[in-house]
């Protein structure tokens, strides 16, 4: 490998996804949408279709670098998501935020399923355990939320600290988890050895052991965050425990590895030095390893196998991811209690997605899931993002058009949610370098 050569790709790379990450937030999209754009123009998957010339055109052995840098970097996303988890709201939300956030998984999920048994060749088809894999795995892409529009949206409108955009951030908090179970459980699958309940075993097992080691390991960070407050040793410490759990996710219970690093996450959220962790892996995450995975998604996108019949099936995945949400968390909605305006409100406000249904999208393809059939989930999980981060702020815009704003208060277990998941949300633009936050 010639390692001057990928001097050149990383330039190229962390210019571009800068650049198309401005030009996104401009237009009011998320930057994440421009870095995986920057990976599709500055790459062969355009160019090639041509023959022509492009900046990048890694080789075998500078793909598998920059594959690399791109899963650790997919890996402190994870970890950053975990950290910004409020599990103090967890327990607060109570049943109706979970149920709603259920609601927002299941039903995407089965419409997902039921939209890509026709292209992956009907029910016949299904008899093929890979095929079955593939429709179900459409479904995971769905369950995805990202709520960083919304929130923009409602802090805009005075909204966030009402009780629709409560219970908004509570079931968005919920539905990740909830959506990562689900990703690791179904990759485990993917191996034609596994045997379903033990693949399901295996996941229960994880989460025990990352509940009883991690209970360890937060009385160790407590004692270290009150000794050493705010010193370089602690952040470094978390990575530590970070790549450990992604590392024994994968190598020992034959999980997802950002399972594990999200599991770290959680692990070490709540602490006194979360938010000085967060901002110090940000720093190392948004610096080089997630440009590097987001531009990796459309610089590894091929369009060959593109046709109407693909394009097709992206409008019909587009159709439902939107309707999966709006039906499956606004009807839970509705059935506790809330109006039927409120329930549209908490539907709508559940739609956008962004970075997560990119990195579910990108695990399921490393996975060996989609190898031998006509869909290529690349582009219609990029069209879903761009529309709806586009129809999310339309709509609750239109459904709280007469509604009175209420003030926004910082205080209170409402205002620490909001904050925190306000920090979460904005994760995909801090990996992307919108701001670097002072160090201490």
């Amino acid at each position: 490998m010639d390692i001057t050569k990928i001097f050149w790709d990383l330039a190229i790379i962390l210019l571009a996804t800068k650049l198309l990450g401005m030009l996104m937030r401009k237009l009011g999209l998320p930057q994440v949408v421009g870095a995986v754009i920057a990976g599709l123009l500055i790459g062969p998957a355009i160019w090639g279709q041509f023959g022509w010339w492009s900046p990048i055109a890694p080789t075998e052995t500078e793909s598998q670098f920059l594959d690399g840098i791109a899963e650790i970097g997919v890996v402190l996303i994870l970890f950053s998501a975990g950290l910004e988890t409020d599990t103090k709201e967890l327990k607060r939300s109570g049943l109706p935020a979970t149920l709603i956030a259920l609601g927002g998984v299941i039903v995407p999920m089965v419409l997902g399923f039921l939209i890509a048994v026709p292209f992956l060749g009907g029910f016949s088809a299904l008899s093929d355990s890979s095929i079955l894999l593939d429709a179900i795995f459409v479904g995971v892409i769905l369950t995805a939320t990202s709520v960083g529009i919304t929130v923009e949206t409602l802090k805009e409108m005075g909204k966030l600290n009402g009780k629709v955009g409560t219970v908004i951030l509570s079931a968005a908090i919920i539905d990740d988890v909830i959506g990562i179970v689900v990703l690791s459980i179904v990759i485990g699958f993917k191996d034609p050895s596994a045997n379903p309940w033990i693949t399901i075993l295996m996941t229960v097992a994880f989460f025990a052991a990352s509940v009883a080691v991690g209970y360890f390991i937060k009385k160790l960070f407590k004692y270290l965050s009150e000794k050493y407050d705010h010193t370089r040793r602690i952040p470094i410490l978390s990575l530590v425990v970070c790549f450990v759990y992604a590392y024994a996710a994968e190598a020992w219970f034959g999980i997802a590895d950002i399972t594990g690093a999200y599991a770290a996450g959680i692990v070490l959220s709540s602490l006194r030095d979360t938010h000085y962790i967060d901002r110090k892996v940000d720093i190392n995450s948004y610096m080089i390893f997630s440009p590097v995975f987001f531009a990796n998604i459309g610089i590894g996108a091929s369009f060959e196998g593109f046709s109407p019949m693909l394009l097709l099936f992206g409008v019909c995945f587009v159709l439902a991811g939107i309707a999966g949400k709006i039906i499956g968390c606004g009807a839970v909605a509705k059935l506790y209690k809330h109006s039927w305006k409120e329930s549209a409100q908490i539907g709508c406000g559940m739609i956008a997605r962004g970075e997560v249904a990119l990195v579910v999208c990108n695990k399921g393809i490393e996975g060996g899931l989609f190898a031998g059939t006509m869909i290529d989930p690349v582009v219609p999980v990029i069209m879903l993002v761009v529309i709806s981060s586009l129809l999310c702020p339309i709509l609750l815009k239109l459904l709280f058009k007469n509604d009175k704003a209420l003030p926004l208060t910082p205080s209170g277990s409402e205002g620490a949610l909001s904050k925190a998941q306000d920090d979460c949300t904005q994760n995909a633009d801090n990996v992307l370098g919108q701001s670097v936050p002072s160090a201490q």
